[in-house]
C-alpha cells in the first residue's frame, strides 16, 4: 500500500456517526480543482476557511459547508490538501464523500494520509507511529509521551546515537581504504570507548519499552487472594462504582473480570479474579486457572488478605514466589472488622517477604484506598527511565530494533579488542547504522511500512 503520488486519496477524517460537525479530509493534485469547482467564481485561498454550497456532480445541493485548502508543501501530507466540513449527519457525510469519489478521488487505505506525510519528508516513522498513539492515549503520561514523539524527541536521540556511530564507521571505514596503515592504539580506545557509549545510551532507551507499554495499554493490576476475602469489594472501592458482583458466598468469582481505571495520569487495567480456593468445584477451578496463568502477565499483584481473620492464607507455590517486592503489595482488607488495635491488620503471613510493602484497607469505610491509589501510581511512576528533559517510550518495533542495533555493537566492541580484521567491525557497525535506520523509517521497507501503516485508521 505505498501511495502513488499520481492519485487523490479521500476520507472521511471524523468517526462515523451523528455530530454537529464532520470533516471530508481530501490529499493529492486534484484537491485544489474540487475546491475551484466548489467555489464557483472565487478562487480559493490557502489555509482560510471559506463557506460554500456543496453542490454534487448535478447540481444537487447537499449541504452548506466550510472549505479549507492547504497547498504543499505546506499540508499535513506534503501533497494539497482539502479539508470539508459538513454537518455530523451521516447521510450527509457519506453523500459527499460518494461525489468525492465520482470527481475522480478515491477512498484512502488506514493510515494513508499519514503514510503521504511519512514519504513527503514531513515527518519520520516513529513521529508516524505517535499519530496513533496520540489517538489512542488514554492517561495524561501517555499523551505527553504521544506528543513528545510527534515533535520529534525520539527522532532527536536516535539521530545522536546515528552521529555517533557514523563517526565511529568513518573511522573503521579510513583504514579499510587505506590497508597499509594499521589502526594504532590511541584509535583502538577511541573507537572501543564511542562504542561502549552508544552501547549504554541504546540499552537506556531499550529500557523505557515497558514504560511505553504501559502508556499505551494500561498497567495491569491482578487482584488476587483466597475466596470472601474482599477482592470485588475492593475493586469496585476503587472504581467507585458497583462493577463486580459482591456476595458474602465464597467463590461468587468464577471468571476474571478487567475494568480500565485512571489514576496520577496512567491508565490501569484493574483485574478482579477468581479466589484461590484449596478444594474447588470444576467450573471454580477452571477460574483459578485463569488467575495462576494471570500472574505472569500482570505488571502488578495485589494479594488481598482478610485482615479479620489470624489464619494466614494459603496460596499456590507459584503465586508465592511471584509476591516480590518489586511487583506485589500485600493489602490486608476489611480492617472494619477488626476487634481491637492488638490485631495487626498489616501482619505479613509468614511464607512471603518480609520487605513485601503493605496497606490497610477497608472497601466498606473507604479507610487506605488514598493510600492504595497512591501506591499504584508510585508503581507505574517506577518504570519510568529518565531520558534528560523530553519523555521518552519507545515501543516494540523500537525495541526490536535496538535490540539487534546493541546486540551489533557487542559484536563490534568484541571484536575490536580481539584484533579481529577491521572489515569484520566495519560489517557489524553498519548493521547496526541498518537498525538505527529502521526506526526513523530510513530503510527502504515496503513490507514494514504497509504493516505498520495498515494498523492506522482510515482518514489519518
Amino acid at each position: 500500500m505505498l501511495a502513488s503520488k499520481g492519485d487523490t486519496i479521500v476520507a472521511l477524517a471524523t468517526p462515523v456517526g451523528t455530530s454537529a460537525i464532520a470533516l471530508l479530509r481530501v490529499s493529492g493534485p486534484l484537491a485544489e480543482p474540487i475546491a475551484r469547482q466548489l467555489l464557483e467564481t472565487v478562487p480559493p485561498t490557502s489555509r482560510t476557511a471559506t463557506r460554500a454550497d456543496y453542490r454534487d456532480c448535478s447540481g444537487a445541493l447537499l449541504d452548506d459547508v466550510l472549505l479549507t485548502l492547504f497547498r504543499a508543501p505546506a499540508s499535513y501530507t506534503g501533497e494539497d490538501v482539502l479539508e470539508l466540513s459538513c454537518h455530523g449527519n451521516p447521510f450527509i457525510a457519506q453523500k459527499i464523500l460518494e461525489d468525492l469519489v465520482a470527481r475522480g478521488c478515491r477512498h484512502a487505505a488506514p493510515g494513508e494520509f499519514t503514510q503521504r506525510a511519512f514519504l513527503s519528508g514531513n515527518m519520520d516513522l516513529a513521529q508516524a507511529e505517535a499519530v496513533m498513539d496520540l489517538i489512542h492515549a488514554r492517561g495524561e503520561r501517555a499523551l505527553a509521551a504521544a506528543n513528545q514523539q510527534l515533535r520529534g524527541a525520539l527522532g532527536r536521540h536516535m539521530q545522536a546515537l546515528i552521529d555517533g556511530l557514523l563517526a565511529a564507521l568513518a573511522r573503521v571505514e579510513a583504514y579499510i581504504d587505506f590497508p597499509e596503515e594499521d589502526l594504532p592504539p590511541e584509535d583502538q580506545d577511541w573507537l572501543s570507548e564511542q562504542i561502549a557509549k552508544l552501547q549504554v545510551s541504546v540499552s537506556k532507551l531499550i529500557q523505557t519499552n515497558h514504560y511505553g507499554n504501559i502508556l499505551r495499554a494500561g498497567l495491569r493490576v491482578a487482584l488476587l487472594g483466597e475466596p470472601n476475602v474482599g477482592k470485588s469489594s475492593l475493586l469496585n472501592a476503587l472504581l467507585g462504582r458497583d462493577r463486580a458482583l459482591v456476595s458474602p458466598t465464597p467463590g461468587t468469582t468464577r471468571d476474571y473480570l478487567e475494568e480500565p481505571l485512571l489514576l496520577g495520569g496512567y491508565a490501569f487495567r484493574l483485574i478482579d479474579t477468581a479466589g484461590l480456593n484449596e478444594n474447588p468445584e470444576a467450573i471454580e477451578q477452571q477460574g483459578i486457572e485463569k488467575t495462576l496463568s494471570l500472574v505472569d502477565e500482570a505488571d502488578l499483584l495485589l494479594l488481598v488478605i482478610d485482615a479479620s481473620q489470624p489464619q494466614p492464607p494459603t496460596l499456590p507455590d507459584s503465586v508465592v514466589s511471584a509476591l516480590t517486592p518489586d511487583r506485589a503489595l500485600l493489602v490486608a482488607n476489611k480492617t472494619d472488622l477488626v476487634a481491637t488495635r492488638s490485631t495487626t491488620p498489616l501482619q505479613s503471613p509468614s511464607v512471603l517477604s518480609p520487605q513485601l510493602p503493605r496497606i490497610a484497607t477497608s472497601a466498606l469505610t473507604e479507610t487506605g484506598l488514598d493510600a492504595l491509589r497512591a501506591a499504584l501510581v508510585s508503581h507505574a511512576e517506577s518504570f519510568h527511565v529518565e531520558h534528560g528533559a523530553e519523555l521518552i517510550a519507545i515501543n516494540a518495533r523500537h525495541a526490536d530494533s535496538l535490540s539487534r542495533a546493541k546486540d551489533g555493537l557487542v559484536r563490534a566492541l568484541t571484536q575490536l579488542r580481539s584484533q579481529a580484521p577491521i572489515e569484520l567491525i566495519a560489517s557489524e557497525l553498519r548493521d547496526t547504522l541498518d537498525a538505527f535506520g529502521e526506526i526513523a523509517g530510513r530503510v527502504d521497507n515496503e513490507r514494514m511500512l504497509d504493516q505498520l501503516f495498515a494498523s492506522f485508521c482510515i482518514g489519518k
